[in-house]
């Protein structure tokens, strides 16, 4: 049970870690919108692009933990 408890939290530590990252980079992609009008279509693809990775990075880990819970309990 202790290792299951040990995976789970290396999972959500990975998701954490992932979100702060994305939260960086649309800070600074923030920072960029603001200071040019040049920049505003390409920041704009920008994000939605990394929504989309956040969400299939998010997708995927949480796909991973369901394995491995699965795999715990032998269902």
């Amino acid at each position: 049970m202790i290792n299951l408890f040990k995976q789970i939290n290396k999972k959500i530590n990975g998701v954490i870690w992932s979100l702060i990252s994305t939260g960086v980079i649309l800070l600074i992609l923030s920072i960029l919108i603001v200071w040019t009008n040049l920049f505003i279509k390409i920041i704009f693809g920008l994000f939605v692009l990394i929504i989309a990775c956040s969400f299939l990075y998010t997708g995927y880990k949480l796909l991973v933990l369901k394995k491995d819970i699965k795999k715990h309990f032998k269902f």
